[in-house]
């Protein structure tokens, strides 16, 4: 994930409601709620609650409260919601593709097979390359576990792709798409330029034990997935090396992720018992722990990888509630979520957790910060517009969190980790 990459683009979406699927309708989804509370807070969120079409700001805020029993009751609120407006989700991709990574392996049920095998990924020419070991980790392994680390942590592209290549672009969609995420599309690597046809191609990735003995062979594959029929062009120009071409850039065959899907996947790892059953991910209690334990961890807090908090900071991947602040994160609070930013887009979507009072909620949101409507250009309005907006709506909701009277508190036993590695 670069910073110059894009336009901040944060939309809140909500999932589904008491258990039961919500439908989302279309073209807009909106209520007053989030409306009334940025008007509030003037003149903060007057630019963007004024241009708030021209900057495709999108929010979903969920309410969390506990029955007597323990029972979830989750209730969504919309601000400017519209799932047929694209944006480039970024970085947010490697959320799916990583649990995905989790339930092959459980799909795979081999002896000997698990998320911290050795894995070692091939080529098969062209322009894909090999890994056959990783610096980064204690022992030089690379694993599944490892590249979801890096992804959660840092936002990793190249551990991304290793992912990618090991599920196949068939897998990666076909499954979301019969658990009900009918809009995604996750057809390119990342932070690599290749083609179409290159993207279809993936590389043969073998496991094995400590003996070097393959436990698991998956061949280099091509995938005949049809791609949806998208004409989707943004902006009046872009830069083609250094090339101004004056015409909208096309987005029509770039990965696509809906912020109502992002949202609710990011309930999906953190309350799956809250969805139907169809639209669960087959993890174990253990997969679940390490999602949410890397979702939540702060750069400075992994030793292994070790992270320069200079480069890292503990905002480097919270753009809610922190932006694009430097300084240390207040540790009380426990943000799992995943970000992306590319092509001038900001995303985020997250669960928020603050131990001291026994709050929580969910919040994503996307904002497009592109004035002059080129992209490939490096001007954005991150610092000006995206991140401010991000960092002022995560303290907003935090806020709005404090002023509600709870009947009861949430333990968060699930979500409660030692960060020491």
């Amino acid at each position: 994930m670069k910073r110059n990459a894009g336009i901040i683009c944060l939309t809140v979406l909500i999932g589904f409601c008491y258990g039961i699927a919500t439908t989302y309708a279309q073209p807009a989804m909106k209520d007053d709620l989030l409306e009334s509370l940025m008007k509030k807070k003037s003149p903060v969120f007057d630019s963007v609650l004024a241009r708030r079409n021209d900057w495709n700001v999108q929010v979903i805020y969920t309410e969390i409260e506990r029955s007597k029993k323990g029972k979830l009751r989750l209730t969504d609120h919309f601000f400017n919601v519209d799932d047929q407006r694209y944006y480039y989700p970024a970085s947010t991709v490697k959320l799916p593709v990583a649990i995905l990574a989790l339930q092959k392996l459980n799909e795979l049920n081999m002896q000997g097979l698990d998320k911290y095998t050795t894995m070692i990924t091939g080529s098969e020419g062209g322009r894909q390359t090999e890994v056959c070991n990783d610096p980064s980790a204690p022992d030089g392994r690379p694993t599944i576990a490892h590249y979801i680390k890096k992804i959660l942590l840092v936002s990793d592209n190249d551990a991304f792709n290793r992912l990618y290549e090991f599920l196949g672009q068939e897998y990666i969609n076909q499954t979301l798409q019969q658990m009900g995420y009918s809009d995604i599309q996750i057809i390119h690597r990342l932070s690599v330029s290749l083609t179409e046809e290159e993207n279809r191609h993936t590389n043969p990735v073998e496991f094995m034990d400590s003996t070097g003995k393959v436990i698991f062979y998956k061949p280099a594959a091509k995938s005949r997935m049809v791609y949806a029929d998208r004409n989707t062009k943004m902006g009046i120009g872009y830069y083609r090396g250094d090339e101004l071409v004056h015409e909208p850039f096309d987005f029509s065959k770039k990965n696509r992720f809906t912020l109502t899907d992002l949202h609710r996947m990011i309930r999906a790892v953190m309350y799956p018992e809250t969805l139907p059953e169809g639209q669960r991910f087959r993890l174990t209690e253990d997969d679940y722990a390490f999602l949410r334990k890397y979702m939540s961890m702060l750069p400075r807090e992994s030793a292994a990888p070790v992270y320069d908090p200079a480069e890292y900071p503990d905002a480097y991947v919270k753009f809610l509630y922190y932006g694009s602040e430097q300084t240390p994160a207040d540790t009380s609070i426990r943000i799992f979520n995943k970000v992306g930013d590319a092509y001038g887009f900001l995303i985020d979507g997250a669960y928020f957790v603050n131990y001291k009072d026994g709050r929580e909620f969910f919040l994503s949101a996307v904002i497009h910060c592109n004035a002059d409507g080129i992209f490939n250009d490096d001007k954005y309005e991150y610092n000006t517009i995206g991140f401010p907006f991000l960092k002022e709506l995560g303290k907003l909701l935090m806020d709005y969190e404090r002023t509600k009277v709870r009947k009861r508190r949430g333990s968060f036993s699930p979500q409660k980790f030692h960060y020491t590695n």
